[in-house]
């Protein structure tokens, strides 16, 4: 498949290769200690549904190898299972000697059920490995835990909620992983208070089971079933997959519930949430450590298990993602080597190419590779990129307006980044408008055949400082093709504008067309979410209306401060040529496109309390209905 150097590139930003040369960038190690053995058997685990040699434990002398293959790059290793701590303490206490004699691990985790937890393990971690971090799988409160039982079919709640007391009464903290299930849809707020209602409990992670294409029950030893294995057949035997699975979309709307309220309920303040926090570190143009948002993808996982097998992340399929045995490879360059080799890691770092030309491609940061490449062979990549996008676009609301969650559900506002977008001075570019009795200085104004006013003269390029409607030269300045919506804003309106343009095709130029726009820039949260309601309002009305060569998009985006640094979430709204049509007949049409949507506007003026035009869910409402009481 040909590939531009510009797709090459972006790939690589995307999904990072493992480079023995690249000792900075740090890998990530799960060490299966048990393979799939587990005191529990929740019926939707899918370790269990993998060839593992049952039974044995990875060793002290496989991690010193280990160590020794990656040795010079930092490594964080994560003690998994099955359950980890059925391994014993004995063999558990050699493992953790030896990874704190290995100077460049500088990260130890231990993702456990909770079930065998107790003193005696908390004094061995604490003597042994003080800083290691522990997580509990627990999947909410009782109800949302149906799928975690014992071999007898009883639910472990209890025993898990009891360790996380004992962490407490430990003075330790911990994560939670919680798989979002039938069993919590529609009840992320209350799910999200239990868990916060856990003193040791600092950090929550929403995992999806988007186990839609799992048809048959994990394979059993012995003809006879175990009460959990009967509870699990029955399960699997309905249509449309497991009925502990859910769909992209429901994933989305959970998270959104659960963030709307980590943020309302102040739980922001003392608890981490995943996927929130790297979807907002990214929107924020921060790096992230989560993988499904990082470059370092599937290149820089790995899984050991017991009998050596040495493979990339553990949630891609096995045996495929198997590499190499650990005692097969004396170097990372023969690691790499084989990643280059799998057909595999190659199939999924060839989804990232849909990614190259993806708005939201920044934000999003390419996904889970494992995830993506099941839906992509079920030939539903695009419901797992219109869930990252949902996602994306609600919490780029929520962070634009903490206030006003109901944001979140709008379909119309989309976040739509500007690279570059910025200004001399915000605060004093808003102080100016605000006063009419500023002082303002004298502008040179110069026209090109090209429409560009107040630059150097240059296809653009800005030179001098933004006007607003009090300057003696603001309706020069104005280009006239988006003079209409610039009126209605800010007169209409009663808002500021910090950006127009009524586009230009650029005829002649080594330049792309430019679009019809105008930027909104809101005084404060609450205005920021008038104005986005009411464009959503605006342009929903007039979406059929429009010629059928021009759509109209609203876009949410952040203002750079040149003079601080600092960013302030902004509104634009732009006619663009809609799809399958060109550039010419978009130039055609815009003037008339222009004027309907600025008699749209004019009809829809921002108010308090004045929604968007799309359906709030029923949890949401409720959520919103709380904060604003």
């Amino acid at each position: 498949m040909y590939r531009t150097t510009e797709q090459h590139d972006l790939i690589a930003q995307l999904y990072r290769g493992l480079h023995a040369e690249d000792t900075a960038s740090a890998v990530s190690v799960i060490l299966k200690l048990r393979g799939e053995t587990c005191d529990i058997d929740c019926l939707y685990c899918y370790e269990k549904r993998k060839e593992a040699p049952g039974g044995a434990r990875i060793d002290a002398g496989q991690v010193r190898r280990l160590a020794k293959l990656f040795q010079g790059r930092p490594l964080a290793v994560e003690l998994h299972g099955g359950e980890p701590l059925t391994a014993g303490r004995d063999h558990i206490a050699e493992v953790l000697r030896e990874l704190a004699a290995q100077p460049r691990v500088v990260r130890v985790s231990l993702q456990t059920n909770g079930v065998l937890l107790d003193e005696e393990w908390l004094d061995l971690f604490d003597a042994l490995y003080p800083g290691l971090q522990i997580g509990i799988s627990l999947d909410g409160d009782a109800a949302g835990n149906a799928w975690r039982v014992g071999y007898d079919g009883k639910p472990v709640y209890p025993r898990v909620a009891a360790a996380l007391r004992l962490l407490a009464e430990r003075g330790r903290k911990t994560g939670v992983i919680a798989a979002v299930t039938p069993a919590v849809l529609g009840r992320a707020e209350a799910v999200l208070d239990h868990l916060a209602d856990f003193e040791a409990v600092n950090a929550v992670s929403f995992v999806p089971c988007f186990d839609t294409s799992v048809d048959q029950a994990t394979a059993a030893p012995g003809r006879r079933l175990s009460a959990s294995r009967q509870l699990q057949r029955a399960a699997v035997a309905g249509p449309g997959g497991p009925a502990w699975a859910i769909r992209p979309d429901e994933y989305a709307e959970f998270v959104l519930a659960a963030t709307a309220h980590w943020i309302s309920a102040g739980h922001f303040a003392r608890m981490k949430l995943e996927p929130a926090v790297s979807t907002i570190r990214r929107l924020r143009g921060l790096e992230s450590g989560f993988c499904h948002f990082s470059n370092l993808k599937c290149d820089h996982v790995f899984t050991l298990y017991p009998d050596g097998r040495l493979g990339s992340c553990d949630e891609l399929p096995w045996p495929q993602a198997q590499l190499t045995r650990l005692g097969q490879v004396t170097d990372q360059s023969a690691v790499a080597s084989a990643q280059r080799r799998l057909p595999l890691l190659n199939q999924g770092k060839a989804l990232m190419e849909r990614c190259t030309t993806c708005a939201y491609r920044s934000a999003c940061g390419g996904g889970c590779v494992a995830t993506r490449w099941r839906y992509d062979q079920a030939g539903h990549q695009d419901a797992y990129c219109d869930y990252r996008i949902r996602m994306i676009d609600g919490i780029a609301a929520l962070l634009a307006q903490p206030a006003h969650p109901e944001g979140t559900w709008c379909r119309a506002v989309r976040w739509r980044p500007r690279t570059p977008n910025s200004m001399r001075d915000v605060a004093a570019f808003l102080a100016r408008w605000n006063r009419a009795d500023a002082p303002r200085t004298p502008m040179r104004l110069e026209s090109s055949a090209h429409g560009n006013i107040n630059t150097v003269g240059l296809p653009g390029v800005q030179e001098a400082d933004d006007l607003d409607p009090a300057h003696p030269q603001w309706h020069e300045a104005i280009e006239p093709g988006v003079r209409p919506l610039v009126d209605a804003v800010t007169r209409a309106w009663d808002l500021v504008t910090y950006d127009s343009c009524q586009g230009h095709p650029y005829t002649g130029l080594d330049l792309a067309p430019a679009e019809r726009r105008v930027g909104i820039l809101p005084r404060d949260p609450d205005e920021y979410a008038q104005a986005a309601a009411a464009l959503c309002r605006a342009v929903t009305t007039v979406a059929t209306a429009l010629p059928a060569t021009v759509q109209v998009t609203v876009g949410r985006a952040e203002l750079t401060c040149e003079a601080t640094g600092g960013t302030t979430p902004v509104l634009d709204l732009v006619l663009r040529p809609a799809p399958g049509h060109g550039w010419t007949a978009y130039f055609e049409t815009v003037d008339a496109a222009t004027e309907i949507v600025a008699h749209a506007l004019r009809g829809q003026r921002p108010t308090a309390g004045g929604g968007c035009h799309c359906p709030v869910p029923r949890t949401a409402a409720r959520t919103a209905e709380g904060v604003s009481a």
